[in-house]
């Protein structure tokens, strides 16, 4: 399957080219950028073809998938016009910064009959499966609270690129892009909230913020706490769940999964990694399976996402409409 690179403005899009390379059945065919210069320089080192004109890319016939890793606030033009040419698309979260336009995506690959596939890979992760076991077990009781974190330091020790900060091409910041993880994975677990809360930091004094906490209340009593941040060198990726029964905490600080059901701390086996979310997507295409899992998750992700920030801007709790 021959595929087209359309953007390397983001940081996880030299991954997915490295996975299409050594993908038995991908073959990088061609690259197109909004910025000329990165693009001509990615084609030339994998050695393809740099096309100026996304339309054009499109237009080819032996280009049947996609890859987009544009700017956030391009997704939804450029995977509109994707889906209308019949092609193929994986992309990075998020799959848009509103609803409208998820949803506006989402019509589009509808009515193209192709396969669209998000990458939001800790869905796929052993522990996560190791977790959902547990709560569908019933031993932790009925939940009462979730908190899951992930944080770096790109900010401070500056590897992240310069345009991770501009507000308008990536629509945010810790929260749109790191935060994905925390707020998808809290709606694996409790599904989805009521009520929404956050509250940003601006250590770094950038025009987005780097740090952020985002809660989510239930008509249960339970709620969910997903925190994030681009100014921690040393925090680890940490899952907790509690219940009326038990708890379970992962990654604190090693990447064992433990649960406490009676008296003492055990430690939980984690399966194996499922596939990538690029091999899955690829497989999917393959084996002409739906993605509609996959589409659900993004979609509640991108509407809890423009709810965090509708809360931040407002400072005020945003109700969840029921779809």
């Amino acid at each position: 399957m021959k595929i087209g690179m359309i953007s390397f403005w983001h940081v996880h899009a030299k991954d997915y080219a490295e996975e299409a390379r050594i993908h038995p059945d991908v073959e990088i065919a061609a690259i197109w950028d909004e910025n000329e210069e990165r693009g001509r320089k990615e084609a030339q080192m994998r050695e393809v073809e740099y096309i100026s004109d996304l339309e054009d890319l499109l237009n080819r016939q032996e280009i049947e998938a996609v890859v987009v890793s544009s700017p956030t606030n391009r997704h939804k033009e450029v995977m509109v016009q994707a889906a209308q040419a019949g092609k193929h698309i994986f992309t990075e979260k998020v799959l848009a910064s509103t609803e409208e336009e998820a949803i506006l995506i989402l019509n589009a690959v509808k009515k193209s009959g192709v396969k669209l596939f998000v990458s939001l890979p800790r869905v796929y992760d052993g522990y996560t499966e190791a977790v959902q076991n547990l709560i569908e077990s019933g031993e932790l009781g009925e939940l009462t609270q979730t908190r899951v974190r992930l944080a770096h330091n790109g900010a401070t020790a500056d590897w992240l690129p310069n345009h991770f900060y501009n507000k308008e091409e990536c629509q945010g910041g810790a929260l749109i892009d790191l935060g994905c993880h925390p707020v998808y994975l809290t709606r694996l677990f409790l599904g989805m909230p009521e009520r929404v809360t956050a509250q940003f930091g601006y250590l770094t004094k950038k025009e987005v913020e780097d740090q952020a906490i985002v809660t989510f209340g239930y008509e249960n009593g339970s709620y969910g706490v997903a925190e994030t941040g681009f100014v921690t060198a040393h925090s680890p990726f940490t899952i907790e769940i509690h219940g009326t029964k038990g708890s379970a905490v992962y990654g604190i600080p090693d990447k064992k999964l433990i649960k406490k059901v009676s008296e003492k701390w055990e430690e939980v086996r984690i399966p194996t990694d499922k596939p990538s979310p690029f091999s899955q997507w690829v497989d999917h295409i393959q084996t002409d399976r739906g993605t509609d899992e996959n589409l659900a998750l993004a979609l509640d992700l991108t509407v809890l996402m423009e709810a965090a920030y509708q809360a931040e801007n407002t400072k005020s709790e945003i109700v969840i409409n029921p779809r």
